[in-house]
């Protein structure tokens, strides 16, 4: 299927781009939405990450059936649609990009702490659960990440998360490794965008480019990014818009909701 037509999306120095090629996948994804991740600290609000989150081009007509017809603001507000991003049988991919400097073990011992409090809370954390952490922590022990470096995850619907590690800003074809634990998969993009998500400005950013999507291409379904028109530029009638949008200042973040409670000790994912 072809690929909808979609703008890059900047947030502070972070571009990034309509289409990508995402590790371990064999598939086009295109830019649901990005946004930034940041925190209050002493007054002032400090953004950590930028964070794009790409759909497989299939995302659109799967997801268009059902919620097709919805303003941009329900769908901001709307829980099951997210969750029905989150679990969809459509591959995902989230790329994290450091916008401060931060290290491996910080990284991915919030995000197992977050996760583990969930699935204990739900009473589904298992000895497989158990194990999967264990690989996620390992996988970044070593690792930093300073600013302009990435996190990339591939979430596979069958239940695969692949994880790689970009220092330049590039995307790798091959994965650094791959866990094989559906509830991880889920809760990695969970943890961004869902309910209480680190990041809301990615969120409403979806919300919006999915709502245009839905009802501004035909029939809900993708659209051709292959026809050329002068200049190199996109010859399609279609746009969501003119030029890059730009996720601003933060606005509209909700910090008080997140997985993980307080100023300095929240999920900087």
């Amino acid at each position: 299927m072809a690929p909808p037509s979609v703008a890059a999306v900047q947030v502070e120095n972070v571009e990034f781009p309509p289409t990508v090629k995402a590790p371990g996948s064999d598939k086009s994804f295109f830019l649901g939405g990005a946004g930034d991740r940041g925190l209050p600290i002493q007054g002032k609000f400090v953004k950590f990450t930028a964070i794009g989150v790409y759909l497989e081009d299939d995302a659109i007509p799967a997801l268009a059936a059902k919620w097709k017809g919805k303003t941009a603001e329900e769908l901001t507000e709307s829980v099951p649609f997210f969750r029905e991003i989150v679990t969809g049988g459509f591959e995902k991919f989230t790329r994290v990009t450091m916008i401060l400097p931060l290290t491996g073990q910080q990284y991915a011992e919030k995000v197992s702490e977050n996760c583990v409090a969930i699935w204990k809370a739900l009473g589904i954390y298992t000895e497989a659960e158990e194990k999967a952490i264990d690989k996620f922590v390992s996988t970044f022990k070593h690792e930093t990440f300073p600013p302009g470096s990435s996190i990339l995850f591939t979430q596979s619907p069958k239940g695969s998360l692949t994880i790689t590690f970009s220092k330049d800003g590039s995307i790798p074809e091959a994965g650094t490794v791959v866990i094989e634990n559906k509830l991880l998969s889920e809760a990695v993009l969970e943890s961004i965008i869902g309910k209480n998500g680190v990041s809301p400005a990615a969120r409403k950013n979806m919300a919006a480019r999915l709502y245009d999507l839905f009802n501004h291409s035909q029939n809900g379904l993708s659209l051709d990014l292959s026809q050329k028109g002068e200049n190199g530029e996109n010859g399609l009638s279609l746009y969501l818009s003119q030029k890059a949008e730009t996720v601003e200042n933060g606005s509209s973040l909700d910090i008080s909701q997140k997985v993980g409670r307080g100023e300095n000790g929240s999920s900087l994912i």
